[in-house]
């Protein structure tokens, strides 16, 4: 009993601190657009890449953007958070809780954003600054929920049946 709990307490660690890494470099690049790039985007690779600054009122990627959803979405992060924590208790592969860990982390930076940038509960903005073409803008902890979650479907793909 004594060896689970000590294997579930490494696991939460682990992930807190991938989380916990995860969420300052998301915080840090997000003040760093917001004093830098408002109204002065960088082209850093023409026609591929470049930072600009942009204010999403919707879920990652722009999805929902305008829609009012902020509440629904800050809501949605906090479960999610709780959901993820959960989780990293009953994994049972490394990969699982590095995979687990992003999607935490990306769900706790941006839901940092909408309690910080709005008078009102949750309905706060999140700050997004990486622009590709045909793409909408997006941030480090959206980057880190679609990484753990790709890690979370090949892990279970890979495991399926096998």
């Amino acid at each position: 009993m004594c060896e689970l709990r000590l294997k579930t307490l490494v696991k939460h660690r682990t992930a807190g601190l991938i989380a916990l890494s995860v969420v300052v470099v998301d915080q840090l690049t997000k003040y760093w657009a917001r004093t830098t790039l408002i109204g002065a985007p960088r082209t850093v690779i023409p026609n591929v890449l470049s930072w600009e600054y942009a204010e999403n009122t919707g879920a990652a990627f722009g999805f929902l953007r305008g829609s009012g959803a902020g509440v629904l979405l800050g809501l949605a992060a906090v479960v999610a958070v709780g959901v993820v924590s959960y989780a990293v208790g009953q994994a049972t592969k490394p990969a699982e809780v590095v995979g687990l860990a992003l999607v935490g982390a990306g769900a706790a930076g941006n839901l940092v954003d909408r309690i910080t940038n709005s008078d009102e509960f949750l309905a706060g903005y999140v700050v997004d600054w990486i622009r590709l073409p045909n793409f909408p803008n997006f941030n480090v902890a959206d980057s880190a929920i679609t990484v753990g979650a790709a890690l979370l479907i090949w892990i279970a793909w890979r495991t399926d049946g096998r």
